[in-house]
């Protein structure tokens, strides 16, 4: 769970909103990749806790 947190940490760092054109034009390519393959590793998580029978649910507002 730890190393999940981490993950969702790191990819909340990201903002690539403040990047350039250039910048982002730059990375393209590798910023696809990442996301591809981290849309991929959610979704056979997800998938593998669904397959046993669990809901994923968006937690409650505090």
């Amino acid at each position: 769970m730890a190393r999940l947190r981490a993950a969702a940490r790191a990819l909340g760092d990201v903002d690539v909103s403040g990047w350039d054109d250039a910048t982002l034009t730059d990375h393209l390519d590798e910023l696809s990749k990442v996301l591809c393959t981290f849309d991929a590793e959610l979704a056979r998580v997800a998938d593998a806790v669904r397959a046993r029978g669990f809901r994923i649910e968006e937690p409650k507002a505090a």
